[in-house]
């Protein structure tokens, strides 16, 4: 007596399309209000007649005067390259104490290692704002108010950075650093040849969101620069918008474009780092 075999129903894949519609049904609004602030940016530097009015912005004419304007009577230039260098010293100084600290942290045995981890962890519960007249007192009696120093240096070491390569770290094989010991590497051999090609995905996070941070810094800048010719780009921009009885929100739009393209490129060009960086510790 033979057994009857039931046909196997197989159930066809849906569509392409079909997940790719679900996906965009509840993406696109949030993708909308991310992109809306930034096309309102855009629309009032090209339209210099339109105030703060996005649909009068629309509507045009649209024009680079705002922009030539930019250029020719002020000193953005400056600006500009200001904001550049305090934000690659800044960057430098963040991604070499966060490799080295974090690897110790991570991975030697010092004293009170705990009580240094949480102490780092600790300022992170500190408002930046709370610090900022104590750091000024300090760079004041430094003699530093108003030099380049005064911008790179309350800001040169990152908790949050130190935080995360040693997180990092500690999920990395001990086994690699054990044998090149027995190779007779020395600490700063086995940290310049292994840690710091491992720890690559990691620094890129901290170097751009560092970048991120002191590149668009106000309220620092503002306060412990007081010369033209050292005033970073977001503080020039707001006090070059400030007319005599309003804000010349085209003016100041057609700067805020400008300052954003650097923050945009850093992206596009880093963005597989970026995430990279951040599912680094996924699989482990």
């Amino acid at each position: 007596m033979s057994a009857a075999f039931e046909p196997v129903r197989i159930e066809a894949p849906p569509p392409p399309w079909g997940r790719s519609l679900r996906r965009w049904l509840w993406l696109g609004p949030l993708l909308f209000t991310m992109l809306l602030p930034f096309a309102w940016m855009i629309a009032l530097s090209l339209a210099p007649h339109a105030g703060n009015s996005f649909s009068k912005a629309l509507r045009g004419p649209w024009d680079l005067s705002q922009y030539r304007a930019l250029f020719a009577g002020t000193n953005v230039g400056r600006y500009l390259l200001n904001s550049a260098i305090v934000a690659t010293l800044v960057v430098a100084c963040n991604v070499a104490t966060a490799a080295m600290a974090g690897w110790v942290l991570g991975r030697r045995r010092v004293p009170a290692e705990r009580f240094w981890t949480l102490g780092v962890v600790a300022t992170l519960m500190v408002p930046k704002q709370a610090l900022m007249i104590p750091l000024y007192l300090v760079m004041a009696r430094l003699h530093l108010i108003d030099t380049y120093a005064s911008l790179v240096l309350p800001f040169a070491v990152d908790a949050f950075g130190i935080f995360l390569v040693r997180q990092f770290v500690t999920q990395l094989p001990i086994e690699l650093e054990e044998a090149a010991r027995v190779d007779g590497a020395t600490d700063w051999g086995i940290f310049r040849k292994i840690i710091l090609p491992l720890l690559q995905p990691v620094l890129a996070v901290v170097a751009i969101q560092s970048f991120l941070a002191n590149w668009n810094s106000f309220l620092f800048p503002l306060v412990f620069v007081d010369s033209d010719r050292l005033r970073t780009l977001p503080v020039g921009l707001a006090l070059l918008s400030q007319t005599e009885h309003s804000v010349d929100w085209g003016f100041l739009m057609a700067g805020s474009t400008l300052a954003s393209l650097p923050v945009l490129a850093v992206f596009v060009v880093f963005q597989r780092r970026i995430l990279s960086g951040l599912l680094a510790g996924a699989d482990k």
